[in-house]
Parts: structure tokens; sequence; C-alpha cells
């Protein structure tokens, strides 16, 4: 990772969120492109050694992306996120959910998150993208944070970092 490139991860038990602040050596339009295109998302959501697989991706209001996350052995994991709003090269809010590989959410139990990301270009080549997801409970924030998702999260913003590199 390049050392001049802000990483910032913060927990809110308080209001059930957490936010991150990450920027990235890359244009608005490039990073904005890494977030919504699923021909990209697949090269680095996941953090390795696993790989996102994308089923299928309607990037609009009301449209959703399906995916799996997939293990070193095969293993996989479906998730989908359904688009709440959008203003393209500005931010965009998705629910996320766990489901089968069909979206059908199997466990109603696990939480949901509500995501938020904004993205400002702050140079030429230089844009920050602002994450803030939010929780129904404190409870559900404290299982995601201890299914280790600050580490899996940091680790796909460094998969990005490579992306950006190529």
């Amino acid at each position: 990772m390049n050392s001049n490139l802000t990483l910032n991860f913060s927990v809110d038990k308080e209001n059930n969120k957490i936010k991150v602040e990450r920027t990235f050596a890359a244009s608005l339009a490039n990073v904005w492109a890494a977030w919504t295109q699923p021909e990209l998302l697949d090269q680095w959501w996941a953090p390795r050694p696993w790989q996102t697989k994308t089923k299928s991706m309607d990037f609009k209001v009301g449209g959703t992306w399906l995916y799996a996350m997939v293990g070193p052995e095969g293993e996989a994991h479906w998730c989908r996120a359904d688009y709440k709003s959008i203003a393209p090269l500005n931010n965009y809010s998705a629910l996320d959910a766990f489901c089968d590989e069909n979206g059908n959410i199997t466990d109603p139990s696990f939480p949901r998150s509500l995501w938020n990301n904004t993205f400002k270009e702050i140079a030429a080549a230089s844009t920050t993208v602002f994450i803030e997801i939010k929780y129904d409970t404190l409870a559900d924030l404290e299982k995601i944070i201890e299914l280790g998702f600050k580490e899996g999260f940091t680790m796909a913003m460094g998969n990005l970092d490579e992306l950006f590199s190529k």
C-alpha cells in the first residue's frame, strides 16, 4: 500500500455504524468504475485467497448485485446488494445481505447493513471514498466485527490499490 494514502476505520457503537475513509491513487472516474462495474469488482472485492464472482449486476436504483465470495477450497458464500440510491460519480447506497445462489435471503436473522459510499476527487489522480455502513442493532454490528470485517475489508482495499497500479 502506498504510504501516502489514508485509511481510517472507526466503529461508532452508539449509532451502530462502521465508517471507513480510504484514499486511492486514481481518478474519480477510475475509482467509481472499480466500485460499480462487476468485471472490476471481481478483481478486488474479496480478501485473498478468496475471490469474488459476480452472477449478475443491474447497477440502477432498484437493481441488485448478486455475487459469491469463493474460498480457496471452492466454497461459495452468496451475497446481494440492493441499490437504493445512485448519484453517478458522487455516491450510491445499497442494502446488503447474505443469500443463496438465486439471491434469496436464507437466514433473515443474519445482519443486513446499509452502505452509503461517497466519492470525492481530491486531486487529478487521487480520490477518497467515504463509506458508512449502518446496522439495525449493536449486536448486528458486533457480530460483523467478530467475523473479521475490518481485516477482510482492509485487505480488499489493498487489492484495489494493486488494481490501480496495473
